[in-house]
C-alpha cells in the first residue's frame, strides 16, 4: 500500500471529484449544493489544534456516499484545518480491506489523518443510528423498501448526524497522543 502522505496528495478534492461523476450526478450537485453546516460544528473544528486530513473512500454510485460526502466536504471546504481528498474505493482496495464493516466494503469510509498524515481514526459507511436500522430492524425488508427507508432517514436528517460523527471522531483524536508511526506506513 501507498503511504497515505503520497496517497493524500494524489487524490482529488471534493470538487474535482464532483466534476467526474458519471452516476447520479444531479443528486451528486444537489447534496453538496443544499448542505449546511451549523455555526456549532465549525466552531468545534476551529478548536481543535493542528491541520487534519479527511481522506474518504467512495464511488459515485453509491447512495449513502451521495447523502454523506457533500455534507463532509462542506465541513472541510468551511474549515481552514481540514483538508478533504477522495479516492476511488474500487481502485484502493487494499485500503478498502483495511476498514470493512464486519466482512463488507462498505462506503464512504472517511479515513482521519493528522498532520504527519498518520491515521487517526475512521467513520463509515453511514450514521451509527441508520448503521443500527440498516442491520438490525431493516434485515427483513426488501432491498428497495430498504433503500427507500434510509432516503427518507438522510432526507429527515439533513446531514447533521454525520457532522456529529465526524467532528466528534477529530475532537477524540486530537485529544489522544498521536501515535509513534511514519506518515508512510499503511
Amino acid at each position: 500500500m501507498t503511504g497515505l502522505r503520497a496517497r493524500f496528495r494524489a487524490a482529488p478534492d471534493f470538487e474535482q471529484m464532483l466534476a467526474t461523476v458519471a452516476k447520479n450526478a444531479d443528486l451528486w450537485a444537489a447534496v453538496w449544493r443544499r448542505a449546511v453546516v451549523d455555526d456549532d460544528y465549525l466552531d468545534r473544528v476551529a478548536a481543535v489544534a493542528g491541520d487534519w486530513h479527511l481522506l474518504v473512500l467512495s464511488e459515485d454510485w453509491c447512495g449513502d456516499a451521495v447523502n454523506t460526502v457533500p455534507v463532509v466536504a462542506k465541513l472541510a471546504a468551511l474549515s481552514p484545518n481540514l483538508e478533504l481528498r477522495v479516492l476511488a474505493r474500487d481502485e484502493n482496495l487494499d485500503l478498502m480491506d483495511a476498514h470493512l464493516t464486519g466482512a463488507s466494503r462498505s462506503i464512504p469510509i472517511v479515513i482521519l489523518l493528522d498532520a504527519e498524515y498518520r491515521e487517526r481514526d475512521w467513520w463509515g459507511p453511514r450514521p451509527t443510528a441508520l448503521q443500527d436500522s440498516v442491520s438490525g430492524e431493516w434485515k427483513v425488508l426488501e432491498k428497495s423498501s430498504r433503500y427507500r427507508e434510509a432516503r427518507m432517514w438522510y432526507a429527515r436528517d439533513r446531514g447533521r448526524t454525520t457532522l456529529e460523527e465526524v467532528v466528534s471522531m477529530l475532537e477524540r483524536a486530537a485529544r489522544e497522543v498521536p501515535p509513534a508511526s511514519s506518515a508512510d506506513t499503511p
